[in-house]
């Protein structure tokens, strides 16, 4: 199981990067604005939704590299540490903050939106990657099973994320139009964001 502080320190990190501004919550805030508030939470939805099947192969990935070799573990923490820390640095230099795209030729329905959501990210590679670098810095090998640990911080993330996109799709309009009005406040936000994944990086790089 997970502890308090390694429970409340993945939350908290998961939060803030969930919130940066990316392709997901662009797009609901973008359906949300063009198509009303249901289409962008079922979008949402599914996108939180379809981090469950990064989720199982991390669970299974990083549970099969303790138990075949401590050494392939921590090479996968450092390599996860470098790609981390490169899509840190790529965040701090991006110039073009958020932009959202109103999107006024989506007809789908909110299920079909839903199903669309789940199903981009359960395939996206980037995705994939992205889990197999962030989940494996805060399982404990010494606390349990290194298996559970992983499943239960892919849930958390699925979870926070669940709630902030359907949230975001509920208060698109608002979200946008304040967007709108601050287009330096998404350039602000990657470099929050560009920040904590170098630092999640180099801490997975120097971690024992």
């Amino acid at each position: 199981m997970l502890t308090p502080d390694q429970f409340l320190a993945f939350l908290a990190t998961a939060i803030l990067l969930t919130l940066s501004p990316g392709p997901d919550n662009m797009m609901v805030l973008g359906i949300g604005m063009a198509k009303g508030r249901a289409r962008g939470m079922a979008f949402g939805l599914g996108c939180a939704l379809g981090c469950l099947s990064h989720t199982l192969l991390a669970a299974i990935g990083v549970s099969a590299l303790i138990a075949a070799s401590p050494l392939a573990f921590t090479a996968l923490k450092v390599c996860g540490g470098l790609y981390l820390a490169w899509m840190g640095f790529k965040a701090i230099r991006s110039r073009g903050g958020a932009s959202v795209d109103r999107l006024d030729g989506v007809t789908e329905s909110a299920r079909t939106l839903f199903l669309r959501g789940v199903f981009a990210n359960a395939i996206n590679p980037k995705v994939a990657l992205f889990f197999l670098s962030f989940l494996p810095q805060f399982v404990a090998p010494g606390r349990g099973d290194a298996n559970l640990q992983t499943a239960l911080l892919g849930i958390v993330f699925t979870l926070q994320a669940a709630v902030l996109f359907t949230l975001l799709g509920y208060f698109s309009g608002t979200v946008g139009a304040w967007l709108g009005r601050r287009p330096r406040a998404g350039m602000w936000l990657d470099r929050i964001a560009g920040a904590i994944f170098i630092g999640l990086g180099l801490r997975l790089i120097v971690a024992r």
